[in-house]
């Protein structure tokens, strides 16, 4: 099991706390589980108070001996409810907060609701912003940890050449995955910010599947099991001669990198060999533009006018009527972090040792889908890769 240093969590800690300063904050209520983690060390319920200054409390409903065993700070402190934050701020040397930061693209309203009346006389104001800068610039610790997922991904490829079958099911092949993957140490759960946003582990596709919309922000979706699940693999068939997707997310020790890779078995169309190399052009303009300073925007805007000069405005990111518009997206703790390699966001802009995956695919009803994927590290220089598996497109 892996514990955060403290050190680490200060370092964290200081720089939201200059950034509350800054914004004029006198603290910030955290409590959704991967903010909790980043802070904290762990997920243990209740809630973490970081004052603008001085040393933060983790109040703990359940359960305080764990997050005590998990937890560097100081102060891990055994609470019953949420109504003695006041009380344990007063005993703490701490006031209480006239503008109080709060993860208002998370928190449930009847829970917001709870906070406004423990402490009535607070401003409460979006913190997530911030919160989400300080957690896109990755150290030196979390990119280590990102690299033994890495390894992790690349295993799991080279394990799925060795277990795809004509005959076999996209649910199988996902299913033998998935149980390699666990033994090998994959966590299991796998992180999104947004609302309603779910996967499990990644996507297994092959052929026309891959090509099926579903309501999933990303460019394929695929049929699923079940509409109460709306995505994924089915139990179609992989039959020779036809693009197989392997999207998957590695989850390890609390971080993630993303990573897909197209194989099949036996030769695919030329045109879909062509669309292959196309995707892989479309990476390598990313590698030799992207630098610090570069806007989110700039990025997605070049990339995506040569799609669109390679031909392939209708089927890039998407089938015609079910693109998206991003081509990635950071990666950290959750799959959807800060920078969005997506359209609109040309304010914002690329800073050194930001994370993010890059996926461009190119999708084709009726025959399937072709794409490459991989996690990135911006530098001082450029881009450094961190998922490493083979790109070729591989012929089994």
């Amino acid at each position: 099991m892996r514990i955060t240093p403290l050190s680490e969590l200060r370092l964290r800690c200081e720089k939201l706390q200059k950034l509350l300063h800054q914004e004029g904050l006198d603290g910030a209520i955290l409590v959704q589980n991967s903010d909790l983690f980043y802070f904290t060390g762990s997920i243990q319920r209740g809630l973490f108070y970081l004052p603008a200054e001085g040393e933060p409390l983790y109040l703990v409903i359940k359960d305080q001996g764990r997050a005590r065993m998990e937890s560097g700070h100081q102060h891990v402190l055994k609470i019953d409810s949420i109504r003695e934050l006041p009380g344990k701020l007063n005993e703490y040397g701490l006031k209480l907060p006239q503008r109080v930061g709060m993860e208002l693209d998370v928190l449930p309203v009847q829970l917001y609701q709870r906070y406004l009346k423990i402490l009535p006389a607070a401003e409460v104001v979006d913190v997530s912003p911030l919160v989400r800068r300080v957690r896109a610039i990755k150290s030196e610790y979390e990119l280590s940890i990102m690299q033994d997922c890495a390894v992790l991904a690349e295993k799991t490829y080279e394990y799925a050449k060795t277990v795809i079958a004509v005959g076999k099911t996209d649910l199988e092949i996902a299913a033998e995955l998935e149980f390699f993957a666990r033994k090998e140490g994959h966590q299991g759960i796998i992180r999104f910010r947004s609302f309603n946003s779910e996967l499990y582990f990644g996507h297994v596709f092959s052929g026309s599947d891959a090509a099926v919309p579903a309501y999933l922000d990303a460019p394929l979706g695929g049929l699923g099991l079940s509409p109460a699940v709306g995505q994924g693999a089915s139990y179609k068939t992989i039959a020779s001669g036809e693009p197989i997707i392997i999207d998957f997310i590695v989850a390890y020790d609390g971080y993630l990198v993303d990573q897909t890779r197209t194989l099949s078995i036996g030769p695919v169309a030329d045109s879909l060999k062509l669309a292959y190399a196309d995707m892989l052009q479309i990476q390598q303009r990313l590698y030799d533009i992207a630098r610090p300073g570069m806007s989110w925007g700039e990025l997605y805007r070049q990339c995506y006018d040569l799609a669109v000069s390679l031909g392939h405005k209708d089927s890039f990111m998407g089938a015609d009527g079910a693109q998206v518009s991003f081509i990635g997206h950071g990666i950290g703790i959750e799959v959807d972090e800060y920078p969005f390699i997506a359209k609109g966001f040309d304010s914002q802009i690329l800073e050194e040792n930001m994370t993010f995956a890059f996926e461009p695919k190119a999708v084709f009803p009726g025959l399937g889908a072709v794409g490459v994927e991989n996690t990135w590290r911006v530098t001082q220089d450029g881009l450094k890769r961190l998922t490493f598996a083979n790109e070729n497109l591989a012929e089994l």
